[in-house]
């Protein structure tokens, strides 16, 4: 996730910390989080994780606690607050990150934990003609952003993140750099969306170099490329396929830089796509990536591929879109449906 801000523009840095100043917990669970190249959600995740176990044990600071104390949170959360099982357990890393990598306190096991439960629950996927339903409402930008996340299988990050230089229209393909699991690949780019996808890179183009024209056109680029490439952040080819609407800044990420499109606008975008097209389904911008899965297997591709597509480690994981395919339930015939006779009575 990649950082936005609205208002003015902040130029310059921060000043660096004194060498005698101790670094505040949170800036050291930045730094290690940093220093292992997790993404900058899992950051933002962790980090508010860690300020409400602080804050349910009255302000005590960590190494001070223990795994008792992490039970007890991690109870609270499933008992008083209802999370799911995933916030719980996304909780939980957070905590061993803190311990371990921060803190060098290793807490072990952490024992007599309420679990929440985890349900196992099947994707919601549209038929292709709710598909067709939801894009005849959405224009634009958000067109061509909805015709990659179905067309793609890409996740919605995975897409806002997109450079000028991961689209191949010589050959139709997309590359994701660092997807979930900080694993790159390769996916189809749709010939539905390359006309639009090439005038709205031309679009981008003219603004990149207005930009550049008013001493702008800087992105945040990956890890320590920027000191690495120094010219590279105002090249063409790094800048996102899909950018935000002013320029901005977070003086943790140095000097004014115009970020990424917004997943909310997204969002906001999609759901009133299907609220007009009248679909009743809770369907959002990552439903259209399941659909991705589940068309392609109702057209007989091997699953091994749609695992390659969608970039999951197992095809475990992948197997979850044969429950859901367009043929019945595990492709059986009701018998039910032998019995043409009959009616119901009046």
């Amino acid at each position: 996730m990649l950082w936005h801000c609205s208002g003015s523009v902040t130029v310059g840095l921060e000043p660096p910390p004194s060498a005698t100043t101790q670094p505040k917990l949170l800036d050291r669970v930045r730094d290690a989080i940093r220093t292992r190249h997790y993404s900058r959600r899992t950051e933002v995740a962790y980090a508010a994780w860690i300020r409400r176990y602080i804050g349910f044990h009255q302000m005590a600071h960590p190494s001070t606690l223990g795994a008792s104390e992490i039970s007890a949170f991690l109870t609270w959360l499933a008992t008083a607050r209802h999370v799911s099982a995933s916030t719980q357990n996304q909780a939980l890393a957070a905590l061993l990150f803190l311990y371990e990598h921060v803190l060098q306190m290793p807490v072990g096991q952490v024992e007599h934990v309420v679990r929440a439960r985890q349900p196992l629950r099947l994707p919601v996927v549209l038929s292709r003609e709710e598909v067709a339903a939801v894009f005849s409402h959405l224009d634009g930008t958000m067109w061509i952003i909805g015709m990659l996340l179905y067309g793609s299988g890409l996740r919605l990050e995975e897409c806002l993140e997109l450079r000028v230089k991961d689209i191949d229209f010589d050959r139709s393909h997309i590359t994701v750099r660092r997807g979930k699991g900080q694993k790159d690949r390769t996916t189809t780019l749709p010939a539905a969306a390359i006309d639009a996808l090439r005038q709205h890179l031309a679009e981008v183009r003219r603004l990149h170099a207005a930009d550049l024209k008013d001493g702008f056109g800087r992105v945040v680029l990956p890890d320590a490329l920027e000191r690495k490439y120094p010219h590279a952040a105002a090249d063409w080819g790094w800048q996102f396929v899909f950018p935000a609407s002013r320029v901005c800044t977070n003086p943790k990420w140095g000097p004014p830089s115009r970020f990424h499109l917004h997943a909310s606008a997204v969002q906001k975008a999609v759901a009133a796509a299907v609220r007009r097209s009248g679909i009743t389904k809770h369907a959002g911008p990552h439903t259209m990536r399941h659909c991705f899965a589940t068309h392609l297997l109702e057209d007989d591709y091997d699953i091994r591929t749609v695992q390659e597509l969608l970039g999951h480690r197992d095809v475990s994981t992948t197997m979850i879109y044969t429950h859901v395919l367009n043929r019945g339930a595990q492709g059986v015939k009701s018998p039910a449906d032998r019995l043409v006779t009959l009616r119901p009575r009046t």
